[in-house]
């Protein structure tokens, strides 16, 4: 099956990726085009604005994650179902897991899924010098480039650049305008939350309209279908989690979770039921407790209140329930954590420490991971502005670089440290925890 498919890279990042995808997946669905959504990299929010377009969840593709034959995989099962793949990349199109590599860059990701490739170029301030820098994209190393945008360049200017562009080899999609009243803010590492932006709805409605005008979307849907088929084998899942019922916690608070981490314990066997320790009072009736990452530090004040939840959480985890706690779970474990205003709250207690803002990135980048419960290893990200005076030790990670540290607190039944892990890495370190978990069903 050929899965029709295109990924939108660019020169770095800020150079309106985000805005761009959002703006072709909407006009995409606004044809009546049943379209899938992809982000290259381990980012959560990006997929969750193109879920707010498509109404369907995002999926993540990442080849420092997983080897090609299952980075296929992920890609296909999701693909093969609908009429189209737009894959918004990471980065700039040739950076990767490390500096001066492009191994996990947007155009390895191209090339591993043999997915024709738009580079969005920057045009701002340009017009000759944006095809001095599509040019050097298209020289710099093997790559699938096939077309261009121009963003934040004009339509005389583009009448006069895209043809010299069309000269390169590379079709000229069309052009971005500068666009007023249309943007997506940052935090941190990446943007707010598509539920903080008012009229985000109205937004991507009045982009879309844009680019039906600005863009050739019918030269995009024809270079994605000279996309050949893809061909794969689907990972072997040992199902370990018959029986067992697992409490995601779910809220504006926890919402940062790999879909392809939710599907790999349903193919284990294992049923997810989600829960809120923001607004429910007492945890579900569940073998095993996941705590997802997101920004405890904006809601210090609603999980401090809650101590209904915050006590049966700390109950249940000191009676030997299961707990996978992964960055923003973690710092809700701890004593105390400072919140975003810098008022300290009090948290669960199940860790003993504290959490505050450090105001800068701690720790980021990829990691694999030794783990102890499981003897084996999986791999990870981490990136965080807050961090713990008692981050554990019983883990070792190693980041691209080779530089390691010790992380993670894990006694058997807890696992909890700041290093989001992603579970298709190697699908043996959770069905050989789940296959630990008492039955109680």
């Amino acid at each position: 099956m050929s899965c029709p498919r295109v990924i939108i890279g660019a020169q770095s990042s800020g150079s309106g990726k985000t805005t761009v995808t959002c703006g072709i997946l909407q006009a995409l669905v606004n044809r009546g085009m049943k379209v899938a959504s992809f982000k290259c990299g381990p980012d959560y929010i990006d997929p969750m604005f193109h879920s707010n377009v498509i109404g369907a969840r995002s999926k993540n593709l990442d080849p420092f994650f997983v080897d090609d034959d299952t980075l296929r995989y992920l890609f296909k099962r999701t693909a093969e179902e609908h009429d189209i793949s737009i894959i918004e990349g990471v980065m700039g199109f040739y950076d990767g897991n490390a500096i001066g590599s492009t191994e996990s860059s947007t155009c390895d990701v191209s090339l591993k899924l043999s997915s024709p490739a738009i580079l969005l170029v920057d045009a701002h301030g340009a017009a000759a010098s944006a095809l001095a820098t599509l040019k050097g994209f298209l020289e710099f190393g093997r790559n699938n480039i096939k077309g261009v945008i121009f963003n934040r360049m004009s339509e005389n200017v583009f009448k006069t650049v895209g043809p010299m562009a069309e000269k390169m080899g590379v079709k000229a999609i069309g052009y971005v305008p500068k666009l007023k009243d249309i943007t997506l803010e940052s935090r941190h590492l990446g943007l707010v939350m598509p539920s903080e932006i008012a009229g985000l709805k109205d937004m991507l409605k009045r982009l879309a309209d844009i680019l039906e005008e600005t863009l050739d979307l019918d030269a995009l849907i024809d270079l994605a279908n000279t996309a050949p088929d893809i061909e794969c084998n689907e990972p072997v899942i040992e199902r370990t989690g018959e029986g067992l019922r697992i409490g995601l916690a779910k809220d504006e608070t926890f919402c940062f979770t790999y879909e392809d981490n939710i599907e790999l314990f349903r193919r284990a066997g294992a049923e997810i039921v989600e829960f809120s320790p923001m607004h429910d009072r007492e945890l579900p009736d569940v073998d095993m407790i996941v705590l997802s990452g997101g920004y405890p530090e904006l809601y210090g004040e609603a999980l401090e209140s809650n101590t209904a939840m915050k006590d049966a959480i700390r109950d249940a985890v000191a009676n030997g329930m299961y707990c996978l706690a992964e960055c923003g779970g973690f710092m809700y474990l701890h004593d105390t954590m400072e919140d975003s205003d810098g008022v300290m709250r009090k948290m669960c207690g199940v860790i003993h420490g504290s959490v505050t803002n450090r105001h800068k990135l701690t720790r980021f980048g990829y990691v694999t991971l030794h783990t102890r419960t499981c003897d084996t290893d999986v791999k990870g990200h981490e990136f965080h502005h807050w961090d713990s005076d008692n981050c554990g030790t019983d883990w070792t990670a190693v980041k691209t670089s080779g530089k390691t540290y010790e992380c993670m607190h894990d006694n058997g039944t807890l696992i909890a440290g700041y290093p989001h892990l992603y579970y298709y890495s190697n699908p043996k370190f959770l069905t050989g925890l789940l296959k630990k978990i008492p039955r109680k069903h």
